[in-house]
């Protein structure tokens, strides 16, 4: 009786388990959950965000299909700081990695690693680059240019693994697509005519070299849009789309002057997209203000699985559930070594933008790759002709403004500075206190030396190594959310 009644127990833990689990999960409890990363993507150059110029129609679909965010915004325009607080759920100088390249330190929580221990399969394909202590958090890891020219090309078999496994997965589909160097145009099939498949955007010069320069930038984002394609066909003929959660988004601004590197919307607010058919009846638009740092908290609610106490960012699964819901009344963001030295902040609301710029002797142009480019090629040629508009001039500017405050119901592009308009005063003082207080709550610190550029003699720059922003007060360990 006592052997019987122990094959029941094994009989009835096996069942569990299947019904739990499962090929791919098809009737199981826990949603596949895929985040699909698109590299330097404004989220007003994805079709459903209003471009009906680029060609972006297997995106544009989990829209029609999901909820779409318009107020996401990550905590820095540049690659890998925004990236690591996706991962992590926190600030970028709460992580030890608040600069370009930096390495997560070990002792923070992944929250790929919450869903592994809770029994998920997960994986990562294409650009990684937020250091070698995140690899524990994936069963499998497909990086480097094995993945093609565009990041993308592991993504089906990394799936077929993920299916394979029999257990829930989550995949971490990180595209190289759309940063500079180009290299759709000669090797991919969505292409856009220059002439008649832009919008150029109020940053730039519509002559030929810019149209060029955004026409391969457009033909980057429709080979991702391809590849949201195939990952979507997969998931059907495998029959499990209806129990997965498809999530589009973007690390930050597009790779121009006047965005990437930026803490106004074009550099900081970003795509994104949520599929989830078990879950969303009906496709929807919603205005609540989101941070990147609360991607991580929500997708291991999707799960059930409790997020790790060192995460700041908050689940707003709630708006998935009622997209009508306000969620926070702040977003914060920094800007740090990119490149080049920079200490800025910047706090968010739905109806105003207060920047604070430590280092207001420096322009900021942008990243390398992006001072580079044909398009601020034509700006600076241009800058003594009179051409120009402010926003185009902007990028060279020097000195900047320490302060800068901006008003959404009439200035929607960020261009007039009213840090100055007694009309403000009050907001101003209301959101300097907030942003304060942030920085103090959460560790922020502004060191005397920062990470700067040095001019070589055969020219160039190279890097000198300063103190971190938050070092000093061991902001990896702070655990503080701050205001919300």
């Amino acid at each position: 009786m006592y052997i019987l009644r122990c094959i029941g127990c094994v009989a009835f833990s096996v069942a569990q388990a299947i019904m739990v689990f499962g090929q791919g999960n098809p009737t199981g409890l826990k949603p596949n959950i895929i985040l699909i990363i698109g590299d330097d993507i404004s989220y007003d150059d994805i079709g459903c965000y209003g471009n009906s110029k680029v060609k972006t129609p297997h995106i544009d679909s989990l829209s029609s299909q999901g909820i779409r965010f318009d107020n996401m915004y990550v905590t820095s325009s540049s690659c890998s700081p925004s990236r690591t607080s996706l991962l992590t759920g926190r600030y970028p100088h709460n992580t030890g990695a608040a600069e370009l390249h930096e390495p997560l330190p070990a002792h923070l929580t992944f929250f790929p690693e919450l869903l592994q221990q809770a029994g998920y399969y997960t994986a990562l394909a294409g650009k990684w680059h937020e250091g070698p202590e995140t690899a524990r958090a994936y069963d499998r890891m497909e990086v480097g240019r094995k993945n093609g020219e565009g990041g993308e090309e592991r993504w089906m078999d990394v799936l077929d693994t993920a299916y394979a496994s029999g257990r829930p997965f989550f995949l971490w589909l990180a595209s190289v697509d759309a940063h500079r160097p180009w290299s759709a145009d000669s090797q991919f099939n969505v292409l856009h005519d220059p002439e008649r498949e832009v919008e150029i955007p109020p940053t730039l010069l519509g002559d030929g070299e810019t149209r060029k320069d955004l026409a391969s930038y457009y033909n980057e984002i429709g080979r991702l849009d391809s590849y949201v394609g195939k990952i979507v066909h997969s998931l059907r003929k495998k029959k499990i789309l209806d129990h997965t959660v498809i999530i589009f988004m973007a690390d930050n601004g597009r790779p121009f002057p006047g965005s990437k590197t930026r803490l106004q919307d074009r550099g900081l607010k970003v795509p994104f997209i949520v599929y989830w058919p078990q879950r969303i009846g009906q496709t929807a638009v919603t205005e609540a203000l989101c941070s990147g740092v609360d991607v991580g908290p929500t997708i291991l609610d999707m799960a059930s699985v409790m997020p790790s106490p060192d995460m700041q960012g908050k689940s707003f699964l709630s708006v998935l559930k009622n997209p009508s819901l306000s969620f926070r009344n702040h977003v914060f963001s920094e800007h740090n070594w990119h490149d080049f030295e920079a200490y800025e902040r910047a706090v968010r609301t739905k109806d105003y933008l207060y920047v604070y710029n430590g280092r207001p002797q420096f322009d900021n142009g942008g990243s390398m790759d992006v001072r580079e480019s044909p398009s601020y090629g034509v700006l600076e040629k241009q800058l003594s002709s009179g051409k120009l508009s402010e926003l185009q001039r902007e990028p060279f500017t020097k000195p900047r403004p320490q302060e800068e405050f901006y008003v959404m119901s009439s200035d929607s592009l960020q261009i007039r500075n009213e840090i100055n308009n007694a009309s403000y005063k009050r907001q101003i003082r209301q959101l300097r206190r907030v942003l304060r207080r942030w920085q103090r709550e959460t560790g922020d610190t502004e060191p005397k030396v920062l990470t700067h550029p040095v001019a070589k003699p055969g020219g160039g720059f190279s890097k000198v190594k300063g103190e971190m922003p938050g070092a000093s007060r061991d902001a990896t360990h702070n655990n503080n959310k701050g205001p919300f």
